[in-house]
């Protein structure tokens, strides 16, 4: 069995929603085409497909394995895009995924001059607070804050990211200003994460160790937009982007507090499955974004002193 001949036949086929119409979009016969789904299920010792009169329906195993073939026929054109089209114009389809906040203010603004370089790449742009999976979803390239995922990946410096803790003034009236880490367990602090329930946050002891503090948390959100606006209003004590409050910081709204405390600077990169970064679309990408913020770097401009 050719695998990957039958992924592609077995993709055209879920697509399609019929073997028949598979087989005429190919073109093949609808003989060669069951055969390969068939080949493709004894492959794997389970079912693929639920077959009717009318309609086809994916197993659990099926979903995963279109989603995977979707992956590995996508990574091969790539690859063929790296070995013969090194010099070719860009073009195509181009998946991009940012954390939403960072996303939406620092990449989105962007894409439209993007879009005006290269008038044959269109543009998907998934905002998501978590890590993505490169090669399962399909991403060309992807920001990531901190720990990168594995020595395989492309990776390419684009700035740091400091998180700082800081309240409202009033707030820090009324329940005072924590000096130690230790006295956060008398705040009240706000926490963001995509999953609701208890935070925890680290600091660096003077001692060089790092400390993790958790908490109940009287608040949880899931918007650092919606966290800082909740920090604002006296809510309690928030831990976020140094850069996305840096006006609040400056104007007086919000004070900055146990700086002595705060981690090192997260590095912030532009990721990339190997074989991506042989794509024209991706690489224009890449170096496009790369030139944007070496020339005006949105995290040191916005950055606390």
């Amino acid at each position: 069995m050719d695998q990957v001949a039958a992924f592609a036949t077995f993709i055209r086929v879920v697509e399609a929603g019929s073997l028949s119409a598979a087989a005429r979009a190919i073109p093949a016969s609808l003989t060669a085409v069951s055969r390969q789904i068939s080949a493709l299920e004894a492959h794997y010792g389970t079912t693929l497909l639920l077959r009717t009169t009318r309609q086809l329906a994916l197993t659990d195993a099926g979903r995963l394995l279109y989603d995977r073939a979707r992956a590995v026929i996508a990574e091969l054109r790539d690859v063929e895009l790296a070995l013969t089209s090194r010099e070719s114009r860009p073009s195509g389809r181009l998946r991009i995924s940012a954390p939403r906040l960072m996303g939406r203010l620092l990449i989105a603004p962007l894409l439209p001059e993007f879009l005006r370089l290269h008038p044959a790449v269109s543009v998907d742009l998934l905002l998501v607070d978590r890590p993505v999976n490169l090669v399962e979803e399909d991403i060309h390239a992807a920001l990531r804050i901190g720990r990168l995922p594995d020595s395989q990946i492309i990776a390419r410096k684009l700035a740091e990211l400091t998180m700082i803790v800081c309240a409202a003034p009033g707030y820090l009236q009324r329940r005072g200003t924590p000096v130690t880490p230790a006295d956060l367990a008398d705040h009240d602090c706000l926490v963001f994460s995509d999953v609701a329930g208890g935070g925890e946050w680290r600091f660096r002891m003077p001692d060089g160790t790092s400390s993790t503090i958790r908490f109940d948390g009287r608040l949880w959100i899931n918007s650092l937009d919606a966290l800082v606006a909740a920090a604002r209003d006296g809510a309690g004590l928030a831990r976020v982007p140094s850069w996305q409050v840096a006006d609040d910081i400056k104007a007086g709204t919000l004070t900055r507090v146990l700086a002595g405390y705060e981690l090192p600077a997260s590095a912030v990169h532009l990721i990339m499955p190997p074989a991506r970064l042989g794509s024209p679309r991706t690489r224009a990408f890449v170096d496009f974004l790369s030139m944007r913020w070496r020339s005006n770097n949105p995290l040191r401009a916005l950055a606390v002193s």
